[in-house]
């Protein structure tokens, strides 16, 4: 039986994976609105090349929220939209490469070149090339032809191809670094969930940690970004993220998203069921 997207696995309607299915289009749909009405001019290619790219590292650090979020609420359905959000990061990423192509005025051998010269550009399509096998491996089938533990050693380097994407992101920013540090500090959060849940630290206050320590990680790189990037003094950067009169910056929103994770977790735990009691026998 061949299942649409937006059913479960009994060919049922899914609305969860409905709502997400029609989230994934709702970016690039609205980015090829603003170049319809001509609000990308006056180098639309060039803003959709990056609005694209944005999203789909927005997406892919969704994908790695899904596994935290499913226990923090505990949802236990929420990981049947993975894969999807997966593949969704993948078409905006194949979209991004194809803009590129296309700027370079379909000139092939200059895309080459320009991957082979420029480290920022190797290291982009790097992680195009490891995440379309991730994308194409992602089946029942291929976890079946690899095995279970292949599989998950394979998938598991979704984390340095993520990497290499903020990576990416933060050589190709000109000036303002905000949405790679911001991106950086996300990641350090899933990155120490993922730490704290293998010794199983889960609790709110576990998550209250992640969120200060996420955040401080996020001051220190955009601190090092600016001063070895545009010589910027590092303190001045400390200083503008303890300034209450500057507008947000990355590393306020990263404890700001975090910490909005505690109220959830203690909520989760309340859904959760009871550990059942195991009832020793009586001995005569």
């Amino acid at each position: 039986m061949l299942l649409l997207p937006w059913n479960d696995r009994k060919g049922r309607l899914s609305p969860l994976k409905l709502g997400v299915f029609i989230w994934l289009f709702i970016p690039g749909l609205w980015t090829a609105w603003q170049w319809q009405q001509g609000d990308l001019d006056p180098k639309p290619v060039t803003e959709a090349l990056h609005q694209t790219g944005a999203w789909a590292l927005r997406i892919l650090l969704f994908s790695l929220a899904i596994s935290p979020l499913r226990t923090i609420v505990h949802w236990p359905r929420l990981i049947d939209v993975r894969r999807m959000v997966g593949v969704g990061a993948l078409a905006y990423l194949v979209i991004h490469f194809g803009l590129y192509i296309y700027d370079q005025k379909l000139d092939l051998f200059r895309v080459a070149s320009e991957i082979v010269l420029r480290f920022y550009l190797t290291i982009g399509f790097i992680a195009l090339v490891g995440i379309t096998a991730l994308g194409v491996t992602s089946t029942d089938g291929w976890v079946q032809r690899m095995g279970s533990v292949n599989w998950n050693r394979l998938h598991r380097t979704i984390y340095w191809l993520l990497i290499f994407c903020v990576v990416h992101a933060f050589l190709q920013s000109k000036v303002d670094v905000s949405e790679p540090v911001l991106d950086t500090g996300l990641f350090f959060g899933l990155m120490g969930w993922r730490y704290l849940s293998a010794r199983n630290m889960k609790g709110p206050l576990a998550l209250a940690g992640i969120a200060v320590g996420a955040s401080i990680a996020t001051v220190l790189v955009e601190a090092a970004w600016y001063a070895g990037k545009t010589g910027v003094p590092w303190t001045r950067v400390l200083a503008a993220n303890f300034d209450p009169d500057m507008a947000m910056r990355p590393a306020h929103w990263v404890l700001v998203m975090l910490l909005a994770l505690v109220p959830l977790r203690m909520f989760g735990q309340r859904r959760a069921p009871a550990p059942r009691k195991v009832l020793k026998a009586r001995t005569a």
